[in-house]
């Protein structure tokens, strides 16, 4: 299966989304389902046509598909596709590549890598995670605490956001997992800033009720209030 095949494949018709559950595309395992904090559900499954230890991710809120990526076992940003702007970044080239084993072994990693996307826009990402030194469980699922900062700028070199935030890790799926995250714009006086909240609360394995569902289920009442005032202007 060609990458981004996968990523269009999630973008269900009418008549699967009414069901209420993902169909996963052929050649793809589905492992867990989390339901998160900020309104959305996403879904982590691998596809026998990736790499050894790859990764996929799709999230979904009220309104459907919101983001579908791939990582490598490494969790670098492989792909990623949004389907609001209908574009696919893709990994062009890293030079100081992501790398969850230098986090796990040695409590901290750095990255700096550059990606392309599908409107010929040129993003390139500075950053690094840290180890907290914080375990935590959610629903039966052992969490590792992360601190993390990253600076994306545009292919002139301009500074076009920032983001600051604590999120998780869980080792043995060799994944990161949402928290509360900042994005700002600029350097010392900020255009804009938004705070949000995408914590796992419930993880949903396979078997169980809810595995799959493409409803978020968790902070949605707000969301539904905002959507409601958005169409009514």
């Amino acid at each position: 299966m060609h990458k981004i095949s996968l990523a269009l494949a999630l973008v269900l018709p009418a008549p699967v989304l009414a069901q209420d559950v993902l169909d996963v595309p052929e050649g793809c395992t589905a492992q867990v389902t989390v339901q998160q904090k900020d309104c959305t559900v996403s879904h982590h499954f691998t596809c026998e046509a990736d790499e050894d230890g790859s990764r996929r991710r799709a999230d979904f809120d009220l309104e459907g598909l919101t983001y579908a990526g791939l990582i490598d076992n490494e969790t670098q940003w492989v792909e990623s596709y949004r389907p609001f702007s209908n574009t696919t970044d893709r990994l062009l080239k890293s030079k100081d590549p992501a790398s969850f084993s230098n986090l796990v072994e040695k409590g901290e990693d750095s990255f700096d890598f550059t990606t392309e996307s599908t409107n010929g826009t040129i993003t390139r990402y500075i950053g690094s995670d840290r180890l907290t030194g914080e375990t935590v469980e959610i629903d039966n699922v052992v969490l590792d605490r992360t601190e993390y900062e990253v600076r994306a700028f545009s292919e002139t070199g301009e500074l076009m956001w920032k983001s600051v935030g604590r999120e998780f890790i869980q080792q043995d799926w060799r994944t990161f997992l949402g928290g509360v995250s900042t994005v700002s714009s600029g350097e010392e006086d900020t255009e804009f800033e938004a705070t949000e909240d995408s914590s796992p609360v419930d993880f949903i394995f396979p078997g169980e009720t809810g595995f799959l569902s493409l409803t978020p289920i968790h902070g949605c009442a707000v969301q539904a209030i905002s959507f409601s005032l958005d169409t009514a202007q």
